[in-house]
């Protein structure tokens, strides 16, 4: 008998844009729970090796399909889990789109079980958002007090003995960042104005992602980076790969949004992943023409938004099948980030690979019609 994987949710859930995978994946995880017989390290919701099937997906002996969450190499994950069974924290670096908060979120909830301690880094986050703040109110009527303080969620992390999450740590300015260092090291927070520290309890590391091709980032420490293990997401391997990976999110995001369902356009998505592809590396798939490469990134997750946007307006423009006109705008838009460079760059790709394509003709002539 095979037991349904279909996701359970609560009713706030259920209502929710875009649930926290924990309860999306609540079935799973509790499958996971009852079949998973290992040793579990302090704190953790299930053992290494359970949480390594949750990310990669496995048939459990009761049926159970556990669905892959992250599609590349194993190793990677392994890596990143055994990491994390360790003192040391995680350090997620990567291209855009290589799935590094998707991993993050994922990993989360599979050790603690809850995703949402979060921490988004960016050129204004302040050392209130890692370490804690105050409630100025109470602050201003009583003094410093335990009732006034405001734990960020790296603290809130520490006394469960939870994982916390760290978004975009490189975007965060250096001194924010190195208030990182006394909580992986010593493994406590002290809070001066209250003569005490938090103290991490087991169970309790830290996930942060950094994308090593944004502007404006600050580089990391080399103090600070000596605490974290690092993990280099890569781009993946093959086109049948990404095309799994943008598949299986689109079908997702169309679920939540009511979309259309995406199998009718699967060459729609091999055509945006082939051009993606082709436009990053410089070259296309035969290796017989050279390309030039725009300024963007190109990455999967854009590929995946390009394809979301498609099936909009198959849907509620169209007559519900996904074609190359409702990909054209949004390609165009993800590869012209410069509309002077970029631009001759596009229109180069169209002219000299696009247009002599077998079975590329609607697309060409989609894509000259936005452009013109």
């Amino acid at each position: 008998m095979t037991t349904s994987s279909a996701p359970s949710l609560s009713t706030d859930a259920a209502q929710a844009l875009r649930p926290h995978a924990e309860q999306t994946y609540a079935t799973e995880l509790e499958a996971l729970a009852k079949a998973d017989d290992r040793r579990r390290p302090p704190g953790w919701r299930l053992s290494p090796w359970a949480v390594t099937q949750y990310l990669l997906g496995a048939t459990l002996d009761d049926g159970t399909e556990i669905t892959p969450k992250y599609i590349g190499a194993r190793r990677v994950v392994e890596v990143a889990v055994a990491t994390l069974a360790t003192d040391r924290a995680l350090l997620l670096i990567g291209v855009p789109g290589t799935a590094k908060t998707w991993l993050s979120e994922h990993l989360t909830a599979a050790v603690s079980g809850d995703s949402t301690l979060l921490v988004q880094g960016t050129a204004g986050t302040s050392e209130d958002a890692v370490r804690y703040g105050w409630n100025y109110a109470r602050l201003l009527a009583e003094g410093p007090s335990r009732e006034a303080l405001v734990p960020s969620p790296v603290m809130t992390a520490m006394a469960r003995g939870s994982i916390g999450r760290i978004e975009e740590l490189t975007r965060m300015p250096s001194d924010v960042q190195d208030g990182l260092i006394t909580v992986l090291s010593e493994k406590a927070l002290p809070v001066p104005e209250l003569g005490i520290e938090v103290q991490a309890q087991r169970g309790f590391n830290i996930i942060a992602t950094a994308n090593d091709r944004d502007r404006g980032v600050n580089d990391l420490s080399s103090a600070l980076r000596r605490r974290f293990n690092t993990v280099v997401l890569p781009v993946p391997d093959s086109a049948e790969d990404e095309v799994r990976i943008v598949t299986q999110r689109v079908e997702q995001l169309g679920r939540s949004l009511e979309l259309p369902e995406v199998p009718a356009g699967l060459d729609e998505i091999r055509r945006v992943v082939t051009v993606f592809r082709e436009l990053r590396s410089g070259v296309t798939e035969d290796n017989g023409t050279k390309v030039k490469s725009p300024t963007g990134t190109l990455s999967t997750a854009e590929a995946i938004s390009v394809l979301t946007s498609g099936i909009a307006l198959a849907a509620h423009f169209g007559d519900g099948v996904l074609r190359p006109a409702d990909v054209a705008a949004g390609i165009q838009g993800a590869v012209v980030q410069d509309r002077v460079s970029d631009g001759v760059v596009w229109r180069e790709y169209l002219e000299t690979v696009v247009r002599g394509r077998e079975g590329w003709g609607e697309f060409y002539r989609a894509c000259r019609e936005v452009g013109a």
